[in-house]
């Protein structure tokens, strides 16, 4: 099961509530479903739990059935629902305070959506019509999508009125409100009443976070490894060309001393080497030795 279908069968385990926000709910839906027009409104969804509400959730909004309904929930594919009859289309139009007959280019009456209440339900019912979101263990992406141009401005306004920024965009003939930020996500989940979706959302977050740490981590000490190991064996094959052409017989106590020690150890980093002398030198003192060694190799 997909992640936006979890996030969809979530919002159908939650009553609808009062009657104006069954009305609202069914107001996002019907903006955001596949057909509403003077003369059909047509539902269709491959969600179960989504397709289950529904007929309960228009009759607590508008006391209408649907004129044709699925016969087989079980069989896979897409569930389709039908409204045909005219004064049943004419019934919901006049509840969102138009006509069937009047009705060209969809716009949203926000004077049916003017509790806070009510407007959280219009976005769900979006959402389970028109809406997806992208698994969070792979990107942070939700949209709403709704052939209605009219509709998705003043979806766009609605949603900066409740404190959300999202962004716009058009796609084949859609138009398409869309959020992509894992913050953003999580509260507009929480906010049209999906929780635990939310949840999945900020501990999938969190847990990126903590594997790019690891890795960024990872990455470093790999590099810091091969920094130490580069430089011992630079090191090293400068004692062997100072050993080759003068002898290391012939160096200062000390250099000789940390020659013999480089040679003996030379998968040890600086701090560690140091720590072998006995007394224990300083890491300044011994990179200054190894440097000397170093250019020493380099007059030969």
């Amino acid at each position: 099961m997909s992640f936006s279908s979890e996030v969809k069968n979530e919002l159908c385990r939650e009553n609808a509530g009062q009657k104006c926000c069954a009305g609202a709910m069914c107001y996002g839906i019907l903006l955001y479903c596949n057909t509403f027009s003077p003369w059909e409104i047509k539902i269709m969804t491959e969600n179960r739990a989504f397709a289950k509400i529904l007929p309960r959730l228009f009759r607590r909004a508008f006391s209408l059935p649907f004129d044709v309904i699925p016969q087989d929930m079980e069989k896979p594919g897409k569930l389709i629902y039908r409204i045909t009859q005219p004064e049943k289309i004419e019934k919901i139009c006049q509840s969102y305070g138009y006509s069937a007959e009047s009705m060209t280019a969809h716009h949203i009456n926000l004077g049916v959506l003017e509790n806070d209440c009510c407007k959280k339900s219009f976005i769900r019912g979006a959402f389970l019509a028109g809406g997806s979101v992208t698994d969070p263990e792979k990107q942070y992406h939700l949209e709403l999508v709704t052939d209605h141009y009219n509709v998705r401005g003043e979806t766009f306004a609605m949603l900066l009125d409740m404190g959300f920024q999202p962004k716009q965009t058009d796609r084949q003939g859609n138009y398409v409100i869309y959020f992509k930020q894992s913050d953003t996500v999580s509260d507009f989940l929480t906010t049209i009443g999906a929780p635990l979706s939310a949840m999945n959302v900020i501990s999938a977050k969190i847990e990126k976070d903590m594997r790019n740490s690891v890795n960024r981590k990872v990455n470093c000490d790999t590099a810091n490894v091969t920094k130490t190991v580069d430089a011992a064996q630079q090191q090293t094959e400068a004692i062997r060309r100072i050993d080759a052409g003068v002898g290391l017989d012939t160096l200062p106590e000390k250099l000789r001393d940390t020659a013999r020690m480089r040679v003996e150890y030379p998968e040890m980093s600086l701090s560690e080497l140091a720590g072998m002398f006995d007394p224990p030198l300083t890491k300044s003192c011994l990179s200054h030795r190894l440097r000397k060694l170093t250019e020493l190799a380099e007059n030969m």
